[in-house]
C-alpha cells in the first residue's frame, strides 16, 4: 500500500501542494497532482496546504499486517569510518548473540561501504553468522539517504526480525529514515535489550522522563523491531579467528541513489586527549568550576594521568566545552576504568552516562552531594585546592 496517495476526483491541479512541498516530490501531469515515492518524506506539507482534501497519507488508516512469522535473524548495522569498524557494532554483536539465542535464530551484519569486502570476515569473528555486503563506490562516504536505501532494500529481501544499530551520530541519522520507510517502530538511545520469548518480542529499555524512570518498550506489530543502543553500556564480544560464517554480497541500484547530496569533507574535532568513548580514565568537570577558565584544571589532570576530559551538560549549556565532551543522558555514555566527577552534584542525567564506570571518584565540597551516593571514593573539599595538589603528586610519580 502506498503510504500517500492523490484523490484523483478529488483533484484540480491547482499547484498549492508543488509550492510547499520542501522536496519538490510533487508534479503536475494532466492536470492531476503526481507525486515521487522515492522523494517524499511523508511530511504532511501538501495535506495541510490542499483546500479540497485530495491528499491522503494513507499509514495513518489500518495497516494490512504482515505475517511476521517470515522474520528471522537478529541483525547489526556494522558502522564504519575509513574501514574502521566502530568498536559499538562489536558491543551489538555480543547482545545480538545473546538475543539470537533466545530467539532459535542467527546473527546478521549489514556491512556498507567502498572497497569494504574485505572487513567482513571480522564481523564474523565477532560474533555474526551472515554479513550481508554492499560494496559499491557510491556508498564510500556515508550519507543517510543513500545507506538507508541499501538497507531498506536488504530488509525487504532478507526480512530480519531485529535490527539494531549504535545511539551514534551515523546511527540515530539513518536508522530512523530506514524505520519511516519500512513503517517498523523504533527505541532510541536503549540501555539493555531483552528477548520475551513467548511472544518473540524484543523488550527494549531506555531512560526516561528525565533519567527518572526505565521505561520497556516493545513493537509488536511490525517488523523488524528496531533500536539504536548507547555506547560502552554493553560489552565487546571476544574476538575468535576460528569463527565460520557466511558473506552475501549483494549490489545496490544506481538509479536510487540520491544525487542531490553530495559529499564534501569531513572535518574531525581536534583535541589534545584521548577519545572520551574509548577513554580507561576520564576526568570530568562540572558547574562547582564557576567559569570557562578553570576548566584548565580539569586538562591538567587528565593530561597528567593521560585521560579524557569530561563535562557535565551545565558546562556545556555554558559554552566552556564542546558538546562531543558532554557525559550523560543527552551526552555520552561512557565505561571507563576509572571516572572522576570534579565539582559535579550528580543529577540523574549525568549518573545515566556514567555510572556503568568501574571505579567512580567524587571531588566535591558539598557532604550531601547525589555524587557520593554513586562514588567509590570521595574526597569533600575545595577542588580548587585539591585538583592542584592531586596533578602535582601525580606528575611526581610518574616522573620517578
Amino acid at each position: 500500500m502506498s503510504p500517500i496517495k492523490i484523490v484523483d476526483e478529488k483533484c484540480v491541479g491547482c499547484g498549492l501542494c508543488l509550492k510547499v512541498c520542501p522536496v519538490e516530490a510533487i508534479t503536475l501531469i494532466d492536470k492531476k497532482a503526481v507525486i515521487d515515492l522515492d522523494k517524499c518524506t511523508l511530511c504532511g506539507a501538501c495535506v495541510s496546504s490542499c483546500k479540497f482534501k485530495a491528499i491522503i497519507i494513507t499509514r495513518l488508516s489500518p495497516v494490512v499486517k504482515e505475517d511476521l512469522t517470515k522474520y528471522n535473524g537478529v541483525w547489526v548495522f556494522a558502522e564504519q569510518r575509513d574501514g574502521a569498524i566502530a568498536s559499538v557494532v562489536f558491543e551489538l554483536l555480543a547482545k545480538a548473540r545473546q538475543l539470537a539465542a533466545d530467539l532459535n535464530t542467527y546473527v546478521g551484519a549489514a556491512l556498507l561501504g567502498g572497497n569494504i569486502s574485505s572487513k567482513a570476515k571480522e564481523l564474523i569473528f565477532r560474533g555474526a553468522d551472515k554479513v550481508y555486503v554492499v560494496d559499491s563506490p557510491d556508498l564510500d562516504h556515508y550519507t543517510a539517504e543513500n545507506y538507508a536505501k541499501a538497507i531498506v532494500s536488504l530488509v525487504a529481501k532478507y526480512k530480519p526480525e531485529i535490527l539494531l544499530a549504535g545511539a551514534t551520530t551515523t546511527g540515530r541519522s539513518l536508522v530512523s529514515r530506514i524505520a519511516v520507510n519500512l513503517y517498523a517502530g523504533l527505541t532510541a538511545d536503549c540501555t539493555g535489550l531483552a528477548i520475551d520469548k513467548a511472544r518473540r518480542l524484543l523488550i527494549q529499555t531506555r531512560p526516561a522522563f528525565g533519567g527518572n524512570i526505565m521505561a520497556e518498550i516493545i513493537s509488536p506489530n511490525f517488523r523488524p523491531q528496531m533500536a539504536t543502543v548507547r555506547h560502552k553500556v554493553m560489552p565487546e564480544s571476544e574476538r575468535d579467528a576460528s569463527r565460520r560464517g557466511e558473506i552475501i554480497k549483494e549490489e545496490i541500484d544506481t538509479k536510487v541513489i540520491d544525487k542531490r547530496v553530495k559529499f564534501l569533507d569531513f572535518i574531525k574535532e581536534t583535541i589534545s586527549t584521548v577519545n572520551l568513548s574509548e577513554a580507561d580514565i576520564i576526568v570530568s568537570g562540572g558547574r562547582g568550576l564557576g567559569d570557562e577558565k578553570n576548566f584548565s584544571l580539569i586538562k591538567d589532570l587528565a593530561e597528567s594521568l593521560n585521560a579524557a576530559v569530561g563535562s557535565s551538560r551545565a558546562c556545556v549549556d555554558a559554552g566552556w566545552i564542546p558538546y562531543s565532551h558532554q557525559v550523560g543522558q543527552t551526552g555520552r555514555t561512557v565505561c571507563p576504568k576509572i571516572y572522576i566527577a570534579c565539582g559535579i552534584s550528580g543529577q540523574i542525567q549525568h549518573l545515566v552516562g556514567m555510572q556503568s564506570a568501574k571505579t567512580i571518584i567524587a571531588i566535591n565540597k558539598d557532604p550531601d552531594a547525589a555524587i557520593f551516593k554513586v562514588a567509590n571514593y570521595g574526597i569533600v573539599g575545595d577542588l580548587f585546592t585539591v585538583l592542584p595538589l592531586l596533578t602535582k603528586k601525580i606528575k611526581e610519580i610518574r616522573n620517578g
